[in-house]
Parts: C-alpha cells; sequence; structure tokens
C-alpha cells in the first residue's frame, strides 16, 4: 500500500550535477526542498571524464558561482590539476579545466546536501508523476508519495538507461548502477514526449600497467587558478597528466572489428553527440587522419584509475584491450573498466520556456541531459536555473530569465528552447554572438549583481565584489594618468618586445594598449603599481586592449535588447498573422518566443518573417 512521505514545497529527481544545482539553489531560496537518487553513492558522480571545466565549460562553471551556485566551489576543493586552455588565442575564449578527485567530489557534494538546511536528501527511484489540484504527486518504487508544489526533472543518462558493448546490451545507468525504468511511461501518460540519445566514456585502466616513460608529459599551470571567487589560494598541482596517440595499428584493428561495434551494426537507435565521437566513430568519418591524440588522466588520489580520455567506445571488451595495446605506452595496459556506449531519454527542450517549465505544464521542469544537452557543466548551469526559477515562483516572484548577452548560461538555454537539439547539445565558445564581453574573467561583474538580487549572494561576498570593482576602477584612473617619459629601460623593454621606443613621455594606458606589451612587461618600470588580486589585473588590461572591439560589440547588444524588448503573447496564434510563411507559422506556434529577438532565432522563421511580424506588432499598437 501507497503512504504519504510528506509533502515539500519542490522535489528534484536524480542528484547529479543538474539536481545538486537545483536542490541547493531551491533550498537556499527558503523552499523545503527534497532531492532523490537512486544510489545515495552515486550523487554528484563523475561518470566520464574526471575534470571540470574546458573550453566554454570553464565559462559556465565561473557564471554558476558569480551567482551563487555550487560547481566552481567543489571542484576548487577536490582539484588535482589546473590549466588555462586556449592561452595562445584571444581572452574571449581562455577557458579554465581542472582534473578533479571524482570520489571525493561526488563526498564533498552528498555532504553539502546532507549539511543544507531546508533539504532532505533521500534514496529513493520516483516511477510516477501525478499532477494533483496544488502541484504534483510523486510515487517511488517503495510506494512513498511526496506531495509537492514544483518538480526539476534532473535525470541524466538514468531515464531508461541501457549500456551497450559490443554485442552486449542490458538496462543499466552509469557506473553499473540501475537505469530509471518506470518514471519514462510516466511521462508519457503525462503528455511529455522523449526521444533516445546517446553518449560514451572511454576505459580506466590500471595505473601501474602504462609505461609513463613513452608517454609526453602534460604539467598544469603554476600558480593555478581557480574556478570560485570565493577560492583564494589553490596550492599546488597535485599530479601530472600524459599524453600519447592512435596509429595505423589501432586503425586497423578498429576497422576490422567495426562490424561489431553497436553504433555500426544498428544496435543503437540514439543520436549521439557530433562534437564528442567515439573512437570508431572518428576512423570512420576522419578516415584520412592517421592518428589521434588522446589523454591519460588520474581519477584521485586514492585510486588506481587512469582515464583515457578521446578514446570513448562501445566495441566489444576484447576488441578494446587489443586497440589499446597498439598505443605507445599502452602496449601491456590493464582494463579495469571497459569502454561502454549508454542510451537513455530525454525530451525536446523546445516544449520548456526560458525559465525551463514546461508550457503545458506549470510548475514542472526539467535540467540536464533530460533536456537534451551533455556534460557536467551544462547540466549544472540548467539545474541552478530550474532550481531559482521554480523557487521563485513558489514565492510568487518574478522569474530570472539570463539573455544571451548577459551570460553562457543565457546563450545555452536560449539555444536549447529555441532552437532546440537534435544531438546532445554541447557549449562551445562559437555559439555565442557576444563572447568577447561574456568572458571568464568578468563573469562576476556580470552575473554577481544578478546573484545578489535573488539572494544568492551573501552580505560578505557583496562586500568583497563592491571592493573589487572598486579597486578596478581606481587602477584604470591610475593608468591613465602616470606618464613613463623615456629612458633606456622603458626602450630596452619595448624593444625586446618588438614595439616602437619613446622619444617622449606615454601615459601607461596608452602602453598598455600596444598588443605587444602586457602588465607584467611594464612592471619594472610602474613604481606606483599597487598590490591587487591577478584577476583584476587580468580585467583591466583586457579592457583596455579591446576597448574598441567591447564597443562595438556591447552595440551589438544594444540592437538584439531592442527586438528583445518588443514582446510577443503567447496566446498569439500565428496562422492569423498574413504574410508569414506556413514553416514560420509552424515554428512561431510550437515555440512560442517571448519577443522578437527570440523569434528570429527560431530555425525557419526568415528575416521577412520578421518584418512582417513588426509590422504586425506595430498596427495593433
Amino acid at each position: 500500500m501507497k503512504y504519504n512521505a510528506g509533502k515539500f514545497d519542490v522535489a528534484v529527481i536524480g542528484a547529479g550535477h543538474a539536481g545538486i544545482e537545483a536542490a541547493l539553489a531551491s533550498a537556499r531560496l527558503g523552499c523545503s526542498t527534497v532531492i532523490f537518487t537512486i544510489n545515495m553513492d552515486a550523487v554528484g558522480n563523475c561518470p566520464c571524464n574526471p575534470s571540470i571545466g574546458g573550453t566554454a565549460k570553464g565559462h559556465l562553471v565561473r557564471e554558476i558561482d558569480a551567482l551563487g551556485g555550487e560547481m566552481g566551489k567543489t571542484a576548487d576543493e577536490c582539484f588535482l590539476q589546473s590549466r588555462m586552455l586556449n592561452k595562445g588565442k584571444g581572452p574571449a575564449v581562455h577557458s579554465l579545466r581542472a582534473q578533479i578527485d571524482r570520489r571525493k567530489y561526488s563526498d564533498v557534494m552528498k555532504h553539502k546536501l546532507e549539511l543544507q538546511e531546508n533539504l532532505e536528501l533521500h534514496q529513493a527511484e520516483v516511477t510516477d508523476i501525478k499532477k494533483s489540484e496544488d502541484g504534483y504527486i510523486l510515487t517511488t518504487r517503495m510506494l512513498a508519495e511526496y506531495e509537492v508544489k514544483a518538480v526539476i526533472i534532473a535525470t541524466g543518462t538514468y531515464l531508461g538507461g541501457r549500456i551497450f558493448v559490443g554485442e552486449v546490451s542490458y538496462e543499466s545507468g552509469p557506473d553499473g548502477i540501475f537505469a530509471a525504468t518506470f518514471l519514462g511511461d510516466s511521462l508519457k501518460k503525462l503528455g511529455i514526449g522523449l526521444r533516445r540519445f546517446k553518449t560514451g566514456t572511454p576505459a580506466r585502466v590500471l595505473r601501474s600497467s602504462i609505461d609513463f616513460s613513452q608517454l609526453e608529459e602534460q604539467l598544469g599551470d603554476e600558480p593555478p587558478i581557480p574556478f570560485s571567487y570565493d577560492t583564494e589560494n589553490l596550492g599546488e598541482n597535485k599530479v601530472k597528466c600524459h599524453i600519447s596517440w592512435t596509429n595505423e595499428d589501432t586503425k586497423n584493428i578498429i576497422l576490422e572489428n567495426i562490424h561489431r561495434s553497436p553504433l555500426y551494426g544498428g544496435k543503437i537507435e540514439g543520436v549521439g553527440p557530433r562534437y564528442c565521437p567515439s573512437l570508431e566513430d572518428k576512423i570512420v568519418r576522419f578516415s584520412e587522419k592517421k592518428r589521434h591524440q588522446l589523454f591519460i588522466e588520474p581519477c584521485g588520489l586514492d585510486t588506481e584509475e587512469m582515464y583515457l580520455q578521446g578514446m570513448s567506445s562501445s566495441l566489444p571488451e576484447e576488441v578494446q584491450l587489443k586497440f589499446y595495446h597498439t598505443i605507445k605506452g599502452l602496449e601491456n595496459a590493464v582494463i579495469m573498466r571497459p569502454a561502454y556506449a549508454i542510451e537513455y531519454d530525454c525530451v525536446d527542450p523546445t516544449e520548456m520556456n526560458a525559465t525551463l517549465e514546461f508550457k503545458k505544464f506549470e510548475g514542472l521542469y526539467g535540467a540536464g541531459q533530460f533536456n537534451g544537452s551533455s556534460g557536467y557543466e551544462e547540466a549544472a548551469a540548467q539545474g541552478f536555473v530550474a532550481g531559482v526559477n521554480a523557487a521563485l515562483k513558489i514565492q510568487g516572484k518574478e522569474p530570472m530569465i539570463l539573455d544571451r548577452s548577459s551570460s553562457y548560461i543565457g546563450t545555452l538555454i536560449d539555444d536549447l528552447v529555441t532552437k532546440g537539439a537534435n544531438e546532445p547539445y554541447r557549449m562551445m565558445t562559437s555559439r555565442s554572438e557576444y563572447r568577447l564581453i561574456l568572458r571568464q574573467d568578468n563573469a562576476d561583474v556580470r552575473l554577481t549583481p544578478i546573484g545578489r538580487k535573488i539572494g544568492l549572494i551573501s552580505d560578505d561576498r557583496w562586500e568583497r565584489f563592491n571592493e573589487k570593482q572598486k579597486l578596478k576602477e581606481q587602477e584604470i584612473k591610475r593608468i591613465s594618468k602616470t606618464v613613463i617619459p623615456p629612458g633606456e629601460k622603458i626602450n630596452e623593454i619595448l624593444v625586446s618586445r618588438e614595439t616602437t621606443p619613446l622619444s617622449t613621455g606615454a601615459k601607461l594606458i596608452d602602453l598598455l594598449r600596444r598588443p605587444q606589451l602586457s602588465y607584467k612587461d611594464l612592471e619594472p618600470i610602474d613604481s606606483t603599481r599597487p598590490k591587487l588580486d591577478a584577476n583584476i589585473f587580468e580585467q583591466v588590461e583586457i579592457e583596455v586592449k579591446y576597448s574598441g572591439y567591447i564597443e562595438k560589440q556591447l552595440k551589438q547588444v544594444e540592437q538584439m535588447q531592442k527586438l528583445e524588448k518588443k514582446k510577443l503573447s503567447e496566446n498569439f496564434d500565428y496562422n492569423e498573422i498574413k504574410g508569414l510563411r506556413l514553416e514560420a507559422q509552424e515554428k512561431l506556434n510550437k515555440i512560442k518566443p517571448l519577443n522578437i529577438g527570440q523569434a528570429s532565432r527560431i530555425s525557419g522563421v526568415s528575416p521577412a518573417d520578421i518584418n512582417v511580424l513588426l509590422i504586425w506588432l506595430s498596427q495593433r499598437r
């Protein structure tokens, strides 16, 4: 018999990266919250790479932290090695990536959930969701019923999860944990359509079976840079990573066995991630390439498991062993966990609005891989937004909607709810048209005021943020007034950096504008330089050097915001607007854009259709 297990404001289904941020945000905003996980030991699990961040993903982590989320802080607590990617390129694409201790990360996140006020962590499989008069009733496999006002579904790859390794296939979530096998049918009965996506993960091999003498070392940056604005010092890097390459022998073994891959044998129905393909997919799609790079990364300080990034596969285990043994340094590698592919159920994110609430189901939200995205960081960002908005709605407050010009998080969500996802969506810097102003170094400037407004930034942090902005403004004033006279010391620096020496005095700010010079280069002649946080110098230097480009991008934002201010009602029937093409009518009626700006980004809505909408709006007014 079913029994009543309690009433909560918000229920979060799933305790992965999306679920954790959703539950913490909801509880910290004062809502009684319950979070469910199929296995308590899988809270905050990193079933794929033991790292946080990466290209564009590092931006998301910084933004989550700037808003008051948790991922960046925990990544800093569990870091093993930190590197800034793309340092040879412009600051818009600089992205932080940290190797983490994956088991420690899971333990730390679980403990934070356990300690959080207003939050209960329950091990239970939710099997049924029903609409009620005041919200929803959730039923677990143990027949417990929970009455809640809002639900956030963050099931990751567990919903209908199925593992594939060669000819072997079975129901499972990642790392051998039970899949969620009943909830999918309940969602379909509720009226939510599901589809199949797939992803994969490489093997883990025994550290002592690797010949590191044949591998190229990959060291971390010194000093390592933290994700969180609250972290003052990370200490030193604790581990080294290594690099190797596949070869013609690797390629031949894979091609000889390609018929045994469920991906090419037709067993896998789900659509896989184009930007993170399996090794067999790389070999087939990029047949002209003679080799592919792989990274050998430790999974933690207290484990001998090593992760082979770039070697995802769904080939049989014995084939995996053969092709791993063709790679330099892995000739005697012992597989501890074989690589596998996993298929799972997810939804069409265009069924949601920008708060990640389903348009047809009030109080029901989705986040993470359930929404068709891939990656820990994309999941955490969505979980944070869903948790905040569920809490704000229950409290009768205005929602938090981040637009494309404010953040990568805003870009991520706008892409999902406006364009949808035909494959697992991965955040990339190229997806943002405003990436020069959405840098990871200024995430706090852009988003901490929003985090403060919604109530997730403490008084102490807010005070430190304001002090930092004050110091930054003072530094810009200082370098604008400081004049450096010509002399042997400054000219020696300028000539060594292949830039014109001084014949008359020059302001420090004008010297810093020169592309050949950095703050560090000018330190020997900058006698009045104050001792400031490195991030302040970084922001000042970027704003000075790229001021013209930044100003141009801000004008583009201004133009976009004009379109965003032209609101559209969710009740419009676009079939009644003469002049719109049939495809545009269909897409607009499905997406129900909030404004002209969002409408202009819908695939199938042309500039001519936007002009029709603008004329129609002006006539209505």
